[in-house]
C-alpha cells in the first residue's frame, strides 16, 4: 500500500479549496477559465506552490494571472479559514504550462502521422 506524507494530504485538500474559491467566491472578470492543476507544499507546510492552466490567448492568460496574483491575499485568508492547521501556507502561483505542451506534441504526432501516410500512399 503506498504511504503518503502529510504534505501529499495538505496540498490534495489546497488544490480542492482554491478551485472551490476560484469557482464560486471570485468576482475579478479577469478571472476566468482557471483551473488548479496541482500543488506543491513544502515538508514543513510554510509554502504552497499553486500550479494553475489558463484557457484562452497569451494576453487573456497574462491578464488571468495578473488577477490570481492580486487576489492571492484573499484567497489566503479564506484557504486559511477552510483547512485546519496551525499556520496557514502562504501561498504562491505559478503557471503549468502541460497542457499546451502536451498539445504541440499531440499536433507534432499528428503532422508526423500525416507525412507518414502520404509516404505509404505514394508506395502502393
Amino acid at each position: 500500500m503506498l504511504e503518503y506524507k502529510r504534505s501529499d494530504r495538505i496540498a490534495e485538500t489546497i488544490r480542492e479549496v482554491i478551485s472551490s474559491i476560484l469557482l464560486r467566491e471570485i468576482n475579478d472578470p479577469r478571472i476566468q477559465f482557471v483551473s488548479v492543476m496541482r500543488v506543491e507544499v513544502s515538508s514543513d507546510l510554510q509554502h504552497a506552490k499553486i500550479f494553475v492552466s489558463i484557457i484562452g490567448s497569451d494576453d487573456k492568460k497574462q491578464e488571468a494571472f495578473e488577477g490570481l496574483k492580486s487576489a492571492r491575499g484573499f484567497i489566503q485568508r479564506k484557504l486559511g479559514k477552510r483547512i485546519r492547521l496551525r499556520c496557514t501556507p502562504e501561498i504562491s502561483f505559478k503557471m503549468d504550462t502541460s497542457v499546451d505542451e502536451g498539445m504541440h506534441i499531440y499536433d507534432l504526432l499528428q503532422e508526423i502521422k500525416n507525412e507518414g501516410g502520404l509516404k505509404d500512399d505514394d508506395e502502393k
